[in-house]
């Protein structure tokens, strides 16, 4: 069985060099964000908001749900990827980073398919869940926000998308900690908590990529409610 490749800088350049397609707005967003408190660790990589966006392709998705919007890198890489008549809900606790990536969003013409609701991502989830779309309103939705909530937030997730739609859950590896047995910290644990969760949980199909910082795939199960 092959070994996992070690992506040193020079790999890394090399799959960036015959991979990925950037432009100025996604550039200029992630140039904006990178001094930014948390900047570094917070915002996706390049080569994820592309597979985001593939996801979202793929999926043939129009309904996405995003927890966690940051300064909306990912969010404009998949709006991007949307139909015309899609749309992305974005949760966020705070005006103050998503007006950050509003006016790419509109350089990129995707500013109308994106729907920020701000305040507790749970208290938002709850509302989408009892209201409107409702149970299965989603066919995609991406877990990218405070570590201690992760379980509640695939919970809610998982519930949120149709029969055969994507939850999608960033950091899962979480900067290598979760192999760490002094890391007992309750993000670290919470993320280590979700791991075990999905990897035994039958209403799902499962992959967990080792690239960027781990990201999980979950695939509803079509005979799962």
């Amino acid at each position: 069985m092959a070994s996992q490749l070690d992506t040193g800088p020079d790999l890394l350049s090399y799959v960036r060099k015959v991979s990925l397609r950037d432009d100025d707005v996604l550039r200029e967003l992630r140039e904006a964000t990178t001094p930014l408190p948390g900047g570094r660790a917070m915002q996706v990589m390049a080569e994820e908001g592309q597979f985001l966006a593939l996801l979202v392709a793929m999926n043939g998705a129009r309904n996405v749900l995003e927890i966690g919007t940051y300064t909306g890198y990912s969010a404009l890489c998949m709006a991007r990827a949307l139909p015309s008549d899609g749309r992305l809900v974005t949760c966020d606790i705070t005006e103050k980073w998503p007006d950050i990536g509003r006016p790419y969003w509109e350089r990129a013409g995707v500013a109308d398919r994106i729907d920020v609701r701000i305040g507790p991502a749970l208290d938002t989830l709850h509302r989408l869940t009892s209201g409107e779309p409702g149970p299965g309103g989603f066919d995609l939705a991406f877990v990218d926000a405070d570590k201690s909530n992760y379980v509640a937030y695939y919970e809610a997730a998982l519930e949120l998308v149709c029969p055969g739609g994507l939850v999608v859950v960033d950091n899962t590896l979480f900067f290598g900690r979760v192999l760490d047995p002094g890391a007992q910290d309750p993000d670290t644990r919470a993320v280590r908590e979700l791991n075990d969760l999905v990897h035994g949980d039958d209403r799902v199909e499962i992959a967990l990529l080792p690239f960027a910082d781990g990201v999980t795939l979950a695939r509803k199960r079509h005979d799962t409610p």
